[in-house]
């Protein structure tokens, strides 16, 4: 009998335990299922209202402490039937996306384009990973990361920001995030 209640015990606490945890370390869980996709974000991140951003905004989160540190979600609308490989290899989609961030931007910024690259989930849905620095007109540099897909008719942008000094910190979980991203 006491072992029987010791067992439920050990049971009940580690369904308790495992309810509270997130799953990857320093990392939570976002889903849209209206908009189909989801994410992982850092642990101590917010959603920010996007009333007023820019078009095609329909996620933002940032740091409450490093308050520059932020992630987006983009959706832009490309041609029927349009794939990511046909925008083209990783690279030229990587340079078009810059080419277009720097003429929005005024070319108030320079941008530093370092990696590309393509990764597919086990439903052969295919990302492009891209990498680049930004250097803003107040001289502050910030690190990026994005991951683009094609679903549904739809061009999807999860983006990932950081002051340059704190890349090295924040490195690792932020390609966590930047991978788990995926479009349905």
């Amino acid at each position: 009998m006491l072992k029987s209640f010791f067992v439920s015990v050990l049971i009940i606490l580690s369904l308790c335990l495992y309810g509270c945890s997130t799953g990857v370390s320093g990392l939570q869980s976002y889903v849209d299922s209206v908009q189909g996709y989801e994410f992982l974000y850092p642990n101590g991140w917010v959603q920010v209202e996007v009333k007023n951003s820019s078009e095609g905004v329909d996620a933002i989160f940032r740091d409450i402490v490093e308050r520059t540190e932020n992630l987006s979600v983009v959706i832009s609308s490309i041609r029927e039937g349009e794939s990511l490989e046909d925008l083209g290899t990783p690279s030229e989609v990587g340079y078009r996306f810059l080419k277009k961030a720097n003429q929005e931007a005024r070319n108030t910024r320079k941008t530093e384009f370092i990696s590309a690259d393509s990764q597919t989930d086990k439903n052969n849905q295919t990302y492009y990973i891209l990498e680049y620095e930004v250097e803003l007109p107040n001289g502050q540099e910030r690190h990026n990361l994005a991951s683009i897909a094609v679903s549904r008719g739809k061009l999807f942008t999860f983006n990932l920001s950081t002051r340059e000094p704190r890349w090295t910190k924040v490195e690792n979980l932020f390609k966590t995030a930047v991978s788990s991203f995926r479009v349905y």
